[in-house]
Parts: C-alpha cells; sequence; structure tokens
C-alpha cells in the first residue's frame, strides 16, 4: 500500500534532506521539549520517513520517544521511500516502517524488480527470512508491532447485508467489478489472489486509484462493488462502506517496525527499548484511530501523537 506516495517534487525532496541531514534543524516535525531535561543530552537521532497521515503520526512518536530517551531529533518527512532509502542507513538512523515494504525494497534493490516475494503474513518470519538483505543494507528491524497496515478491500455495508459477507471468502463465485490501482491485475495481494485464492469473478477492473475518491464514489454508486484501501483507512465507516476480512490472507505482513541504522544501533543500543515500547503499544484498531483524527477530526499529528503517549505512559 505505501505506492499511494506521489513522485513529484523527489528530486527537490532528495537534495533537501541530503543538505539537511547535516543539521539538527527538522524541516518536518521536531518534537518539542515536554519540560523533561532529567536525560542527559545523548546527542542527535536523525529521522525520516514518507510524509502521509499515518507516517507523520508515528515519524512524531519517534521522536518525542527517543527526545525522552535523551537524543535531540532532527525529523526530515518526504514524499516516497525511495527519497530516503538513497541515504539511509548511511545518513540517516532510524525510520518508520513496514515490514513488507522495506523488505522488498531491498528484494527488489538487490534481486531485481522481478524477484520472488520475501515476506509473507507472518510479521517475526518476514523479518527473519531477510536477515540476509537487512545485514547487505546495513539495517536492523526491532520489534513488530501488532498494528498492521495493508492493502484492503471494501463494500457497502448494505451490500454486506444483502449478501451477507464479512470475509473475502464470503465472495466466492459473485462476480463483480473491481475499482482500484492501475497496477492491480495480476497482482498476488490485488486481483491475481481475489481472482486464483478466493475464486472472486472480476468482470471488470475501473483503475480509479487507490483509497481515493474516486474509488469511493465508484463503490457508493454501485458502478462498481469491490473497492481498494487500506487496513487502517479512517472513513470508511462514515461513507458507508466496510472492509471485507482477508481471510485467506493475500496481504504480506505489513506490521509497523522501526528500521534503525545497524552501526547507529551498535552505538546506541538503548534505542531499541524505547521504540520497542511504542510498537507494543500499537494496534492496527488505535491506528485507526488516530488516523482518523487527523483524517476526519481534522487534530494536528503531532498533537495526536503526543496524546497517544500520554495515554499509554510513553511521555
Amino acid at each position: 500500500m505505501r505506492t499511494r506516495r506521489l513522485l513529484a517534487g523527489v528530486v527537490a525532496a532528495s537534495a533537501a534532506l541530503l543538505t539537511a541531514c547535516g543539521s539538527s534543524n527538522s524541516s518536518s516535525s521536531t518534537a518539542t521539549d515536554g519540560g523533561s531535561s532529567a536525560t542527559a543530552d545523548k546527542g542527535t537521532v536523525r529521522i525520516s520517513g514518507q510524509n502521509f497521515t499515518e507516517a507523520e503520526i508515528v515519524a512524531d512518536m519517534y521522536a518525542a520517544v527517543l527526545q525522552q530517551a535523551g537524543y535531540t531529533p532532527d525529523v526530515h518527512l518526504v514524499d516516497t521511500r525511495d527519497v530516503y532509502m538513497k541515504i539511509f542507513p548511511q545518513k540517516l538512523d532510524v525510520v518508520p516502517e513496514y515490514t513488507g515494504a522495506i523488505v522488498e525494497f531491498l528484494n527488489g534493490t538487490y534481486n531485481g524488480s522481478n524477484a520472488a516475494p520475501v515476506t509473507l503474513s507472518d510479521a517475526d518470519q518476514s523479518i527473519t527470512d531477510a536477515q540476509p538483505l537487512l545485514k547487505k543494507a546495513g539495517i536492523t528491524l526491532l520489534d513488530p508491532s501488532a498494528a498492521t497496515d495493508s492493502n484492503a478491500f471494501f463494500v457497502t455495508k448494505d451490500y454486506a447485508a444483502q449478501n451477507n459477507v464479512s470475509t473475502l471468502s464470503d465472495m466466492k463465485g459473485k462476480s463483480v467489478v473491481l475499482a482500484a490501482a492501475p497496477d492491480c491485475k495480476g497482482r498476488l495481494d490485488c486481483e491475481g489472489g481475489l481472482s486464483d485464492k478466493y475464486g472472486i469473478d472480476i468482470t471488470k477492473i475501473l483503475p480509479l486509484g487507490y483509497a481515493s475518491p474516486q474509488t469511493y464514489n465508484s463503490v457508493l454508486k454501485g458502478e462498481s462493488q469491490l473497492g481498494e484501501t487500506s487496513t487502517t483507512d479512517a472513513t470508511l465507516d462514515s461513507q458507508g462502506l466496510v472492509l471485507l476480512d482477508d481471510d485467506k490472507h493475500i496481504q504480506p505482513a505489513e506490521n509497523l517496525v522501526p528500521a534503525v541504522s545497524s552501526d547507529f544501533l551498535s552505538a546506541h543500543p538503548d534505542v531499541a527499548a524505547p521504540l520497542n515500547a511504542l510498537m507494543a503499544a500499537l494496534t492496527t484498531e488505535n491506528l485507526t484511530q488516530l488516523n482518523a483524527k487527523v483524517s476526519v477530526d481534522r487534530q494536528k499529528p503531532e498533537d495526536v501523537a503526543a496524546q497517544f503517549l500520554a495515554d499509554n505512559g510513553l511521555d
């Protein structure tokens, strides 16, 4: 699902990031001093990641818990993964990541774009299997969270009730039009898996975009019956839409996970504990609620992050 970020501005953003990473000033968001100076300054921790809503919230959490641990966070968020991966881990220390996304990025980098997938639906096993890639890249993945954000498929609440469906398996044998990302056809985590694994008859794919207004509207109007989004889409309920459970697990594990420069971790092993504690506190349910506070309630990501940390004793 990480393909939703646009490539516009990548060159400029990359140049800015490369320049900014030599300073302690953040061009995106840096945790503010909450009045706690009990821990001595341990130096700067350079954080990057993508700048969509969920990633902004999580990056603010990373910055806050590492500041609480005595580091000075320097946060620069960019449009796409390939921008920060050009300088990670050489010039970055920590990145909020997703297990499948980071592993498959490295898989494609080292083994080619047509390499067989490494990731499975089990995050821990995926990380274990990816150790040769991670070691080659100089990256360590800490404890994965139970919180996941994978591709997912939705129908209207009326369709679900009328057809008695709550899982994708319940759609077996049904003929549907699918509104999805343009690259959906044949993909194992999209049309290919829906057809082959679930036995759903996809009569047509409308390339209307991933979690886009056009995809929502197509399903709501009945132009299509099935639409593609993410598991933490906070807008579905208010639109009268509902996710169907991926009970055959065609989606690879996309658990939130801290990606850390192995060299930085070796020099600063104490960064692991606060990040692992944060991962343990996050669930898919509360991550979806956090997204809703920003995308629906229009709260600021940094405020949402700060409140979550306070509520969970992580501030």
